[in-house]
């Protein structure tokens, strides 16, 4: 395990917390941030022994770091986040004067090739919403948890952390504080808003009588983890015998794909999503355009 210096770990440290202040960034992106710091700090550890010195960095170190992180097969994708992480650190250094000159400032980040999101056949979100119990008030919290996940398209760290001044129940609306702390507002819909009150009525009293502003809470009455979330989903995947392949995010690409399939304009699905570049929001239609060849084959006479 890396021992950082009393005085780089301070730098970390300040510089991760005045970009969750000035930019919003999640605790997630903001730990693998750190994270990405501190690997890059051994490497000059390794490097150059105790002359090491964030602050005092050409870029050729990182050219090196760089090439180095390809040689040990590591992926381009956290590669780049890498990058990203010094490219944050170092333009932030510069402005509070911590350096005089940004060792990044030539270095471009490597294109990334478009993974697909992988999402579900409408019949698999059928089955993986009729897989919880209603009568167990866990499973009747978990159900409404996937009918407002469908329904809404949200990022699993939105829905764990969704407070009930988000939730309007009279308008069947939800206001999300997303990425950037930029807000968006997504309809309920049908389902998931009589989920939610079936929950709020039976499922949530006999889970915990604690006070709580979050809306999903445990038999502690605090938030569900992501984590806990995330194995919650594959074990009603598992009961209800799904095979595709799952990820936390799965029903968001499930939300956004099948809302294509129905001729969604890409636009609003943008807006649903609280993606700020469209390019982002793009990448689903190479998903439905997959579908429709599939649906093609499977049917056409002559296909």
């Amino acid at each position: 395990m890396l021992t950082l210096s009393t005085s780089t770990a301070e730098l970390i440290n300040t510089f991760l917390e005045r970009l969750w202040l000035k930019q919003g960034v999640s605790q997630h992106t903001s730990s693998a941030y750190g994270t990405d710091l501190k690997k890059f700090y051994q490497f000059l550890l390794e490097y150059q022994g105790e002359a090491a010195d964030l602050l005092q960095v050409e870029t050729e170190a990182i050219e090196n770091y760089l090439l180095w992180r390809r040689q040990q097969g590591l992926s381009p994708r956290s590669t780049a986040r890498a990058l990203s992480a010094l490219k944050k650190f170092y333009n932030y250094a510069v402005k509070e004067r911590w350096c005089s000159v940004d060792p990044t400032t030539r270095l471009r980040q490597p294109k990334q090739p478009q993974s697909i999101p992988h999402s579900l056949a409408e019949s698999e979100v059928e089955a993986l919403l009729a897989a919880p119990d209603l009568d167990d008030p866990v499973q009747l919290r978990d159900r409404a948890m996937l009918e407002v996940l469908y329904a809404t398209g949200l990022r699993v760290t939105e829905l764990v952390q969704l407070n009930f001044s988000q939730v309007s129940m009279q308008q069947e609306l939800v206001r999300v504080i997303g990425k950037g702390n930029k807000e968006r507002l997504v309809p309920l819909g049908e389902s998931a808003l009589e989920l939610l009150q079936q929950y709020q009525q039976h499922g949530r009293p006999a889970l915990s009588q604690k006070n709580s502003d979050f809306v999903f809470i445990t038999r502690r009455g605090g938030p569900l983890t992501r984590q806990a979330f995330w194995h919650r989903i594959k074990y009603y995947a598992q009961r209800a015998d799904i095979r595709s392949h799952l990820s936390p995010h799965t029903l968001r690409h499930a939300f956004a794909t099948h809302l294509l399939n129905h001729g969604a304009d890409l636009r609003v699905l943008q807006m649903l999503l609280g993606h700020s570049d469209l390019s982002t929001t793009q990448i689903y239609t190479h998903v439905a355009r997959e579908r429709l060849q599939q649906l093609h084959a499977s049917h056409h006479p002559r296909a």
